[in-house]
């Protein structure tokens, strides 16, 4: 069973800084692709980032594009977001999610696996 736990969440001015970590125990993740998600009040859950694991292909949805950045730790079997310049339409719950299926990387049902979600709040 994979589990996915994520922290580094809180409350940033607009402008600011943030990174999200996504622990994974479970299966070797070696297979997978992890994506972010994030969903504010009121609004489905969309793509942020993915990265495949044994690959290192990432995608990035364009309102984060050059602003964020998904990364990951072998040895720590870690996925990172490093979120910079923050604007108040990133506030939301951010999800880290796991796949392991060739399915698209962008759309939410293809992840199998999901975390607890963390808050992300951009203040002005």
């Amino acid at each position: 069973q994979v589990q996915l736990v994520e922290s580094g969440g809180g409350l940033v001015q607009a402008g600011g800084s943030l990174r999200l970590s996504c622990g994974v125990s479970g299966p070797t993740p070696s297979s997978s692709t992890m994506g972010w998600f994030r969903q504010a009040p009121g609004k489905e859950r969309e793509f942020v980032a993915a990265i495949r694991w044994s690959a290192l292909t990432t995608y990035y949805a364009d309102t984060v594009k050059g602003r964020f950045t998904i990364s990951k730790d072998n040895a720590k079997n870690t996925v990172f977001l490093q979120m910079n310049s923050l604007k108040l339409e990133d506030t939301g719950v951010y999800f880290c999610a796991a796949k392991y299926n060739s399915g698209s990387s962008v759309s939410p049902g293809t992840y199998a696996y999901w975390g607890q979600g963390t808050q992300v709040t951009v203040s002005s």
